[in-house]
C-alpha cells in the first residue's frame, strides 16, 4: 500500500498459482469485504473504490492532437472515435487517458461579501441546497402519471442569495461568477511529439486473433479518416497487432529457412531419395502439428514458431533412424519392406521412450501456473503436438515412403557389402578403438572438462531476459519530492524538444503524473506522483536504439541535473519497477530510513550503478497553522470553518456536482484570481465571525504557522512498512544487473538490522527467483520419471546411468558457446539446457538399445559396444547436424539467441558424448557385467 496526504492506495496481487478461471470470483468476494469495512472509515473519507483493470493490457495505444484545439473540443472528437471503435468485433474495452477534469468554478469575492455583510459558508450551503434533485410528488394529468423533480444548478439562471426577508435582494452575480473550466492542477497529462494530447487504449477481447482485430481496427480508422476535423492527427503509440505481424512474419521466414536448411542438408549428406524421405516426413509431421494447432486454439506467435525452430531437429531424429535403418538392410542385401519392418520393430518402442523423456523436459515450465508458465504454455504444447506426430509419422508414413521412393535390393544390382566403409566411418573407427582402450584416461579428461566448465559458468554474465528487438525505450523522470505537476511539465516539454532533434527519432510521447496506458504485459505504469514523468522514444531501426540511449542517458545529467532518471529497454519477462531492489521492513519510519540511506550508498560506491533512490523519496515540507483555540471559539469559528477558508482562498474547494446531461462536473467554490493568496501573504485573508457578524482578519485566530518535516509517503507490503532502495545499472557498460547485485550483495547484508527488521531483495533477483521456483519447481520430479523410463525401457539401472551420465557434461558446449559468443545465461539459455537434455537423452537410448541388439546376436560386449557405436554414428551425427543448422536463423532473434547458441554449441559437444563417452562409460560400468551374462 501507498499512503500520502489525502490518498491511499492498495495494490492487491493474486496468487501466482491461481487460475485464471477463479480470479473474477476473488475480486468480487474483495468488493464485498470492501464495502464491509467502508462504514467504519474516518468521519470524511471517500468511498473506496476497487478497480480489477489496473492489469488490463492495451495491445493498441491512439494518441490524438489537435492543432488550435481545447480539451474540450478534443474531447468532444475523442468521445467519438471511441464509440466507434467500441463496435468492431473483438475489442474487449476502450479506455481513454489523459483527460483533463472538467469542473464548474464558482468564484466568490470575498471583498463584495464582506462590503454586504454576508456568511462565505451560507452562500456556499445555498448553492449545495440550490443543486440538490428533489422529488416533489406525482401528479396525474389527463391521466397520464408524472413525476416532480426540482434542483439542480442552473448556470443560466441568476439566483437570488440574500435579501427576501428584508427586501434588499442579492443575486450569486452581486458576489461571484461561474465559469467552466479544467482542473487547475491536472492529475494526468499526455503528450505526443511536442504536442498536449488525449490517448485510447484499445484492450482485446479473449481468444481473438489480434492481427485480424488489428485489420479491422486499420480499417475503420481509414474509413473515419474522412470525417476528421481539420488539424486533429491520430497516431499509434504501440500498435501490437502491427508489431506481431512482423513478429510472425519474421519468425516464419525463419522456420522456412530452417526447413530448407534442414531438408538441404539431408539431401546433401544422405543422398536425394533418403534425404527426400526424411523430408517430406518433416513437412507432413508440421502439416499435422499445425492442425492440431488450429483445433486447439494455439496461434500462431513468436512461442509457438520458436517452438517448432526449437524441435525441428528432433522431428527428423526418429525418421533419420528409420530411413537409415532401411538403408542399412537394403545395403546388407535386405528387401526394402524387410528393413523397414525389420527397422521400425526394434527401435519403435525406444524412440517413444526418447521421444516422451524430450517433451518431460519441458513439462516444468509447461505446466507451470506462474506467470513464466503462462507465457512458455504455447511453447511447451506446440513441442508436445509435433515430437508426438513425429513419432507417429516415423513409423507409419515413413516406411511408406521408404517402400515408395528408395530403390530396393533387386534395383541395384549389388550384393550385400558392408554398409559402414567410407573415410567417416574409418577416422570414426580409430578415435572409437583409442577411446575404448584409453577408457580411464576419457573419463579422467571428460571430469576435468566438466570442473572447467563449471568455473566458466562463473564468468558467463548471467540476465534474466533480454531486451525486445521493438526499437523502443523510455525514461522514468523523478523530480525532487514536492515538485508541481506544472513544473515537471515544463521539464518534460524541455526534455521532449531536445531528442526530437535528433533525426533518428521517430516519435516521443510522454506522460506526466503517472505511468503510460499498459501497453504491454512486460511494461508496469508508475502509480500517481506529481514529479514523475515518462518519455517514451521511438527510432527508426534497432541498430540506432542502443547509441541513442547511450547519448540520452549521458547528457541529460548534463541538461538536467535535477532529474534522476532511469534508462529502460522493452523487455521479454515480467516487469520490475528497477532491475535492483532491496527491501527493509520494521515499525519505524526513522530507522528504516537510515537503513536504507545505508544500503544506498553502498550502491551508489559502484560505478555500475545508476539512479539510487528510495521509493519513499525525500522528506516534505508540511505548514501547520496554530489555531488560538479560546479566541476562535470567542469568535464562533470552528477549525473546519478555518480549513475550508484556506482550501478556497488557496486552490478551490469541491462543494458538489454539476449535471450537465449524463456528466457529472464537480463545482469548486474559489477567490476570484486577483483575490487569491500566496502563502507569504496570507494575513491578507479574511474570515467571517458569526460572533461579530463581520469578517476579521485570520491572525486574529491563527498565531503563527510552524514548518514541519516529515514523510510525503508511507508504503507497506503485507500491511509491515516497508521501505525500498532502488537501483538500475550501466547498461552500455557490458555489466549486468546480475553482477551488480552479486558485487553489492555482501556489504548490504553486513549492514546491522535491528531487532524487528528484516531485508529482503526484489527487482530482477526476486522475478528470477520466482520464475525459477515456478517453472523449476517440478524438475526433480520431471528428472525422476525421465530416469524411471530409461530404467523401465532397458529393465537395468546401471544402463541408463550410462546414458545419464552423459547429461552434466553437456554444460561443457553450453559454458564454451556463451563465452565465445559473450551472451548472458538468459531464461531461454535455461530452456535451451532443458531441450539439450531430451536430445542427449534420445540418441543415448537409441545407442544403447543397439547395443542391446548386438548383444543379443551373440557378440561379445566389446565387439557390441563398438559395432553398434559405428551403427549410429549416421543417424546421431545427422540428426545433430540438421539440428545445429536449423538453429541458426534463430541466433539473429534477441529472445531465442542465447537459447540457439546453448543448442548449437550443447548438441554439438553431446554428440561427441554420445559417440565417444557413451560407449566409453558401458565398457567401464557393464563390460564385466555383459561378458558373465
Amino acid at each position: 500500500s501507498t499512503s500520502r496526504p489525502g490518498l491511499s492506495q492498495i495494490l492487491v496481487e493474486m496468487d501466482k498459482e491461481m487460475h485464471e478461471s477463479k480470479i473474477q470470483q476473488v475480486w468480487d468476494k474483495l468488493r464485498r469485504k470492501v464495502a464491509d469495512v467502508t462504514p467504519n472509515l474516518p468521519q470524511g473519507s471517500t468511498v473506496p473504490r476497487v478497480r480489477d483493470d489496473y492489469s488490463d493490457v492495451y495491445g493498441i495505444t491512439l494518441m490524438i492532437t489537435g492543432d488550435n484545439y481545447d480539451f474540450s473540443e478534443l474531447k468532444q472528437y475523442v468521445d467519438g472515435l471511441q464509440r466507434e471503435l467500441e463496435l468492431i468485433k473483438g475489442i474487449g474495452k476502450v479506455t481513454l487517458f489523459g483527460e483533463q477534469q472538467e469542473q464548474i468554478f464558482v468564484e466568490i469575492s470575498l471583498k463584495k461579501l464582506a462590503a454586504l455583510d454576508l456568511d462565505l459558508h451560507r452562500v456556499i450551503g445555498f448553492l449545495n441546497q440550490q443543486n440538490s434533485v428533489l422529488d416533489a410528488g406525482r401528479v396525474t394529468v389527463n391521466g397520464e402519471a408524472m413525476y416532480l423533480r426540482l434542483g439542480g444548478l442552473d448556470m443560466e439562471i441568476d439566483p437570488v442569495i440574500h435579501g427576501r426577508d428584508s427586501g434588499q435582494l442579492i443575486r450569486l452575480s452581486d458576489v461571484a461568477t461561474i465559469q467552466r473550466g479544467y482542473q487547475e492542477i491536472p492529475s494526468h497529462l499526455m503528450r505526443m511529439n511536442g504536442k498536449p494530447a488525449l490517448a485510447l487504449g484499445l484492450s482485446f477481447a479473449r481468444d481473438v486473433n489480434v492481427v485480424e482485430v488489428g485489420q479491422h481496427i486499420d480499417e475503420r480508422l481509414a474509413q473515419l479518416k474522412k470525417f476528421r476535423p481539420a488539424g486533429i492527427v491520430v497516431e499509434n503509440l504501440y500498435n501490437q497487432p502491427h508489431e506481431v505481424s512482423k513478429a510472425v512474419d519474421g519468425f516464419l521466414v525463419n522456420l522456412g529457412a530452417s526447413v530448407l536448411i534442414v531438408i538441404g542438408t539431408l539431401l546433401l549428406t544422405m543422398g536425394w531419395r533418403s534425404g527426400l524421405v526424411v523430408g517430406l516426413t518433416l513437412l507432413l509431421t508440421m502439416l499435422a502439428t499445425f492442425i492440431v494447432m488450429k483445433i486447439d486454439g494455439w496461434q500462431l506467435h513468436r512461442m509457438s514458431l520458436g517452438a517448432l525452430i526449437i524441435a525441428l531437429g528432433m522431428l527428423v531424429d526418429n525418421a533419420i533412424v528409420v530411413v537409415d535403418g532401411a538403408m542399412v538392410g537394403v545395403t546388407r542385401g535386405v528387401s526394402k519392406r524387410q528393413a523397414c519392418y525389420a527397422i521400425v520393430n526394434q527401435t519403435k518402442w525406444p524412440l517413444l521412450a526418447s521421444t516422451l523423456i524430450a517433451i518431460i523436459a519441458f513439462t516444468p515450465f509447461g505446466l507451470s501456473n506462474a506467470n513464466v508458465g503462462q507465457i512458455l504454455k504455447a511453447m511447451f504444447w506446440v513441442l508436445t503436438y509435433s515430437l508426438f506426430l513425429s513419432w507417429i509419422l516415423a513409423i507409419s508414413i515413413t516406411p511408406f515412403l521408404v517402400d515408395l521412393l528408395m530403390r530396393d535390393v533387386d534395383d541395384t544390382g549389388e550384393t550385400s557389402r558392408d554398409p559402414y566403409r567410407g573415410l567417416a566411418y574409418g577416422i570414426y573407427r580409430k578415435i572409437l578403438d583409442t577411446a575404448l582402450h584409453f577408457r580411464k584416461s576419457v573419463i579422467v579428461i571428460m571430469i576435468t572438462l566438466l570442473v572447467l566448465s563449471f568455473y566458466g559458468m562463473g564468468h558467463v554474465k548471467k540476465t534474466f531476459f533480454t531486451a525486445s528487438n521493438t526499437p523502443i525505450f523510455y525514461m522514468d523522470m523523478w523530480l525532487p519530492y514536492g515538485t508541481d505537476v506544472r513544473t515537471t511539465l515544463v521539464t518534460v516539454e524541455e526534455v521532449e524538444a531536445w531528442i526530437r532533434q535528433y533525426e533518428e527519432v521517430e516519435f516521443v510521447a510522454s506522460t506526466v503524473g503517472r505511468g503510460a496506458p499498459r501497453f504491454n504485459m512486460t511494461y508496469l505504469p508508475e502509480q500517481s506522483y506529481e514529479n514523475f514523468a515518462q518519455v517514451q522514444v521511438r527510432v527508426d531501426r534497432l541498430e540506432s536504439l542502443q547509441e541513442l540511449m547511450q547519448l540520452v542517458d549521458a547528457e541529460m545529467y548534463v541538461r538536467f541535473p535535477q532529474v534522476l532518471q532511469q534508462m529502460r529497454y522493452m523487455v521479454f519477462g515480467p516487469p520490475a519497477r528497477s532491475e535492483i531492489e532491496l527491501r527493509f521492513r520494521g515499525s519505524d519510519p526513522e530507522i528504516l530510513r537510515d537503513l536504507g540511506n545505508q544500503a544506498a550508498a553502498i550502491i551508489r560506491s559502484d560505478p555500475a550503478s545508476r539512479s539510487v533512490y528510495l521509493n519513499w523519496q525525500e522528506r516534505s515540507k508540511k505548514l501547520v497553522p496554530m489555531v488560538n483555540e479560546s479566541e476562535a471559539r470567542r469568535l464562533g469559528i470552528s477549525n473546519k470553518e478555518i480549513a475550508d477558508s484556506l482550501k478556497i482562498a488557496f486552490g478551490g474547494m469541491p462543494i458538489g456536482l454539476y449535471r450537465d446531461g449524463i456528466r457529472k462536473l464537480p463545482i469548486v467554490v474559489r477567490l476570484p484570481e486577483q483575490e487569491r493568496v500566496d502563502f507569504d501573504r496570507i494575513d491578507n485573508l479574511r474570515l467571517w465571525s458569526p460572533s461579530l457578524r463581520t469578517y476579521v482578519p485570520i491572525q486574529q485566530v491563527v498565531s503563527h504557522v510552524d514548518v514541519r518535516w516529515g514523510e510525503a509517503l508511507i508504503l507497506r507490503k503485507d500491511r509491515q512498512r516497508t521501505l525500498t532502495v532502488q537501483s538500475s545499472y550501466d547498461k552500455f557498460s557490458g555489466d549486468t544487473a546480475t553482477h551488480l547485485h552479486k558485487r553489492i550483495k555482501p556489504r548490504v547484508e553486513a549492514i546491522p538490522l535491528p531487532a524487528g527488521y528484516s531485508l529482503d531483495w526484489g527487482g530482477e533477483f526476486e522475478n528470477s527467483r520466482r520464475a525459477m521456483k515456478g517453472a523449476f519447481g517440478n524438475l526433480p520430479v520431471a528428472l525422476l520419471v525421465m530416469f524411471v523410463l530409461t530404467v523401465l525401457l532397458f529393465n537395468s539401472i546401471r544402463r541408463s546411468l550410462v546414458i545419464w551420465s552423459s547429461v552434466p557434461l553437456s554444460i561443457v558446449g553450453i559454458c564454451v558457446g556463451l563465452l565465445l559468443t559473450n551472451m548472458s545465461l538468459t531464461f531461454p539459455a535455461i530452456l535451451g539446457g532443458l531441450a539439450l537434455i531430451g536430445m542427449v537423452l534420445k540418441n543415448g537410448i537409441v545407442l544403447i538399445d543397439q547395443v542391446m541388439v548386438e548383444l543379443g546376436a551373440g557378440k561379445d560386449t566389446f565387439n557390441a559396444v563398438r559395432d553398434a557405436a559405428i551403427s549410429r554414428m549416421r543417424p546421431v551425427t545427422m540428426a545433430a547436424t540438421t539440428t545445429v543448422l536449423g538453429m541458426l536463423p534463430l541466433v539473429l532473434d534477441p529472445f531465442f539467441a542465447s537459447l540457439a547458441v546453448t543448442l548449437i554449441f550443447g548438441l554439438s559437444f553431446a554428440t561427441l558424448l554420445t559417440l565417444i563417452m557413451v560407449p566409453v562409460m558401458y565398457l567401464t560400468i557393464l563390460g564385466n557385467a555383459d561378458s558373465t551374462q
